[in-house]
């Protein structure tokens, strides 16, 4: 009986760690193609900033929706994946790839930070909502 509940576990974590990863990896396809379209219209110092906001209600929805965690410490590993996730596909598909030398500016260093962070919030706020979570 014991197998069955670690095995079982063990899946769940799986399921867990995919689903992270098949979010931070739509999250970070939404604000890439968003990059292209705005290519066309928005000077390209600001792309960034035009990305942002909408990256940001997209992120959210995804978090509010999306993701289910019981534990406060799952958002922070949340956070940590997706920002570690946004980092290196960033430099790898922009700054090698499109050769983008001067990528990391103010808007990206901000996207990063949020990437991290609001899962973080987002999860304190669902988990204290359900007073699943001590009040600090």
């Amino acid at each position: 009986m014991e197998t069955n509940s670690t095995s079982s576990g063990q899946v769940n974590k799986g399921k867990i760690f995919l689903n992270t990863v098949f979010w931070g990896f739509i999250l970070w396809l939404f604000g890439y193609a968003l990059g292209f379209i705005f290519f066309a219209f928005v000077p390209k110092e600001l792309i960034g900033w035009y990305i942002l906001p909408l990256g940001v209600i997209v992120t959210l929805w995804v978090l509010i929706k999306k993701i289910k965690r019981e534990e406060f410490g799952c958002y922070f590993g949340l956070g940590l994946i997706w920002a570690i996730m946004a980092i290196a596909l960033d430099y790898v598909f922009l700054v090698k790839l499109l050769k983008a030398v001067d990528y990391y500016k103010l808007d990206v260093y901000i996207y990063y930070i949020l990437t991290f962070t609001l899962p973080i919030i987002v999860g304190w706020y669902k988990l204290k909502k359900t007073k699943k979570i001590e009040t600090i």
